[in-house]
């Protein structure tokens, strides 16, 4: 199963909707109404990754680095 392309301006076009408290996003010749506020935010924070990912697959951003870090100390 292949992963959904998404383009800035998708991006760009949820966020005014959002922005302008609309539920409905319509991109090129398709229209799509989202049920709730927290609805959209998901499809925003979901189409942001994929970006994010593709960028990262493409070389355009390096891959996220993770650090842990351990403190301790001895109880005296």
């Amino acid at each position: 199963m292949s992963v959904p392309t998404y383009t800035q301006e998708q991006l760009q076009s949820l966020r005014a909707a959002l922005a302008r408290g609309e539920k409905r996003v319509t991109f090129a010749d398709k229209t799509v109404e989202y049920r709730t506020v927290d609805e959209l935010k998901a499809a925003i924070a979901d189409v942001e990754k994929a970006l994010r990912q593709d960028a990262v697959a493409t070389g355009a951003l390096p891959p996220v680095t993770r650090q842990i870090r351990v403190n301790t100390s001895k109880a005296t």
